[in-house]
């Protein structure tokens, strides 16, 4: 994907975001993040958007972080949205080759940052649409594809040795939609993807949109209700991979 692509996801998956937000209320439950609320959802949300149009912005060489607070409750939704809009336009202002700091690899720093938030705001959105009961909106194909990419290539591909399993296993995610692939294997020395040849302990096959629902856990699935997932083989290392696998930026 581009970095227009990036950016036309993020603007729409923003508003959304804000729309479900409105619609659940504040104080709704958001059942795929426990513990938490709407509001601590739309202020986590807004708060990191500000934080990466700083980096952008400021063009800043090392992390800054510094978070800003939130408003009062009448206010939040307002900041959150001007806060969505700055940051759309803060990176469609930018140098495509802008260097500044960011922590997965990519070939710029604006790259980076557009993808980042692209996926950051979708998965959210999703959260959002989850706490106010309505279906989640499917993502087109290439941009689930591409937040798999993010997910199995950049965060676990890091730091492998976070995230390991003393019995290896396998499992190998099939898209439907677009002609995309993926073999993880997982043991003691962490976990490693590749495009899928041969066969894994567990072959699941579905949308791309829902694929990475499931790698990001917001798809509610086991073994006795795959949600509309083809799911053949033995689940049972990609069900230790949903309860062990937590994306983390740092």
């Amino acid at each position: 994907m581009d970095i227009t692509m990036h950016l036309s996801a993020l603007a729409r998956d923003g508003e959304l975001l804000a729309d479900a937000a409105h619609l659940a209320g504040l104080d709704a439950i958001t059942p795929s993040c426990p513990g938490w609320t709407v509001r601590d959802l739309v202020r986590h949300v807004g708060q990191v958007h500000r934080w990466a149009a700083d980096h952008v912005a400021e063009e800043r060489l090392t992390e800054n972080e510094t978070l800003t607070g939130w408003p009062v409750d009448s206010d939040l939704l307002a900041w959150y949205s001007d806060g969505h809009a700055d940051l759309v336009k803060t990176l469609t202002a930018a140098d495509p080759e802008l260097d500044c700091w960011h922590f997965l690899p990519a070939t710029s720093g604006l790259r980076f940052w557009a993808r980042r938030q692209a996926h950051e705001t979708a998965i959210h959105r999703v959260d959002a649409q989850l706490a106010a009961g309505q279906t989640v909106t499917p993502f087109d194909p290439v941009l689930a594809a591409d937040g798999i990419d993010e997910v199995l290539y950049g965060f676990f591909a890091r730091r492998p040795s976070k995230f390991s399993s003393a019995e290896p296993y396998s499992f190998g995610l099939i898209a439907t939609d677009t002609p995309r692939s993926w073999l993880t294997v997982v043991d003691a020395e962490g976990a490693h993807t590749a495009r899928l040849i041969g066969e894994a302990d567990c072959e699941v096959r579905g949308t791309a949109s829902d694929l990475y629902l499931l790698l990001w856990n917001r798809l509610l699935w086991h073994r006795d209700d795959p949600s509309g997932l083809d799911v053949s083989g033995d689940p049972a290392g990609l069900e230790h991979w949903r309860d062990h696998a937590h994306v983390r930026w740092s």
